[in-house]
């Protein structure tokens, strides 16, 4: 295939995603047609512009469908994450006519499951607008990648190659069933199955519809909007609190693995699954071990206080969701920074949350396990194992590789938010934040405030860490390599 026809077939299945994608602003539309919230007009717009792009797209490579390759992968994964918020900021800059900067941010914060936002006065804000917001989390969650991959096929369109370069994790091989598109219908049926249960639980502990089915989406994506400035002191329930919980725990774990429970209606995927094991296990010791230091400090007074406060805010930063019950900023340092430490890698590939990712984390503790086994005993045999399986040199190299492009990164970003006039934790924070896809930082992007106090600079510097967590790195860097516009 020519150069020229190669870059055609990426723009043609582009314009496909970006049509799909339009239609997505119809459910937002007609809820502002029947609420009458004055955000009619802003949807009416976004959608013309969508869509006409998509088409226009789509028609001018229509002799371009040729079935994509790895690399062709990788680039349509790069065009769909860095030009679809640009869709899906219109509302924002056409109703609440944001800076293109600031609604550019909050809509990559919404698709790539950050949950970070710049707006203030949320409880004021038109119900459609906070449902886009829900349902960009909602659709990032899963990844609109895998969406297209059970939809391509009929088009004619293969979607194996956007599938691997989508997929989080560094184990992306193995298939729940014979066929792609099966695998991929499969994960968004268990992922709308879960969600729907999550609407009924907030529903029935105390949320109204709207705020039910909007902070299931926000929940399952693990993003952590919420229609209320406050978060979830707005109600200042522990039955939602305790849904929230849940169902936050749920999305932490590897949705291939709530798909092989649900198919073999069975637990057995989750007694097998190593990862889920050591994700909970670390959470819930860090639940009780920060309750136990809330109440050692004088945080609170009770045990009882200090275990449901921390096991919401731990829970929700663990597993990168970002909502809050209380200002945690105020918590003696160590709390929150442990929170932080644990969005770097608590969440188990596969699922919604970001960071690292527990299997890699395993993978790293063990490969350290192996050189001081091997510093003592030279010649002896220790394969590296996570559960049954032996981890290959090509995936232990890899994970080497990520873990140390994550901190280099991290370190770079940091150092350019100080040295653009921040203070260490905010700066550090922020980039952590937004790399993990977590939301809430510290500083003056506490959990009590937004990101809007940022400039244009520091706010693009968080959106390019939030693209690189959410593709993992690796997905992103390869594109910008010479190597890789070569023909």
């Amino acid at each position: 295939m020519s150069f020229v026809k190669r870059y055609l077939a990426v723009f043609h299945v582009f314009g496909v995603l970006t049509m799909g994608f339009a239609l997505t602003l119809l459910a937002p539309l007609l809820c502002s047609w029947w609420w009458n919230d004055g955000a009619t007009s802003a949807y009416d717009e976004a959608f013309v512009v969508s869509f006409a792009s998509g088409f226009f797209s789509w028609l001018a490579s229509r002799r371009g469908g040729y079935e994509l390759k790895n690399r062709d992968g990788f680039l349509l994964v790069v065009m769909v994450w860095l030009l679809l918020p640009v869709f899906a900021s219109l509302p924002f800059v056409f109703h609440l006519h944001m800076s293109f900067t600031d609604a550019y941010f909050e809509a990559v914060s919404g698709l790539t499951t950050t949950g970070a936002t710049v707006i203030e006065g949320l409880d004021r804000l038109p119900p459609s607008i906070n449902l886009w917001r829900g349902m960009l989390v909602w659709l990032g969650g899963m990844g609109l990648i895998v969406l297209a991959v059970a939809v391509l096929p009929l088009l004619g369109i293969g979607g194996r190659q956007i599938f691997r370069a989508e997929t989080p994790g560094p184990m992306k091989e193995s298939q729940l069933t014979p066929r792609l598109s099966e695998t991929a219908k499969g994960l968004w049926a268990v992922y709308a199955l879960i969600t729907m249960m999550c609407v009924l639980s907030y529903y029935l502990a105390g949320m109204d519809g709207f705020d039910a089915v909007m902070h299931a989406f926000t929940t399952m994506g693990l993003g952590g909007f919420s229609s209320h400035d406050a978060s979830f002191a707005y109600w200042d329930s522990p039955a939602i609190e305790a849904v929230a919980i849940v169902f936050m725990l749920i999305a932490g774990v590897n949705f291939a693995t709530h798909f092989l429970a649900f198919r073999q209606l069975s637990l057995r995927p989750y007694r097998l699954d190593a990862e889920a094991f050591w994700y909970v296990f670390v959470v819930f010791v860090s639940v009780v071990g920060i309750a136990v230091f809330l109440l050692v400090t004088g945080a609170y007074e009770d045990f009882r206080s200090a275990l449901r406060y921390a096991a919401f805010n731990v829970v929700s930063i663990a597993t990168t969701t970002g909502y809050a019950n209380v200002d945690y900023a105020q918590w003696p340092i160590f709390a929150p920074l442990w929170m932080l430490f644990l969005s770097s890698f608590a969440t188990s590939a596969g699922s919604t949350g970001g960071g690292i990712k527990m299997i890699r984390a395993l993978i790293l503790f063990k490969q350290v396990h192996r050189e001081l086994i091997r510093a003592m005993h030279p010649s002896v045999v220790w394969p590296v194992r996570v559960g049954n399986q032996v981890v290959s040199q090509q995936i232990l190299f890899a994970v080497l590789a990520f873990a140390f492009t994550y901190m280099a990164i991290i370190s770079t970003l940091t150092l350019l938010m100080t040295l653009s006039g921040l203070d260490a934790i905010t700066a550090f924070s922020a980039i952590v934040a937004s790399f993990n896809n977590t939301g809430p930082g510290l500083g003056e992007v506490g959990p009590a405030t937004t990101f809007a106090a940022l400039t244009d600079f520091q706010t693009w510097l968080c959106t390019l860490a939030m693209l690189l967590g959410r593709l993992e790195i690796f997905t992103l860097l390869v594109v910008l390599t010479p190597a890789f516009w070569r023909s």
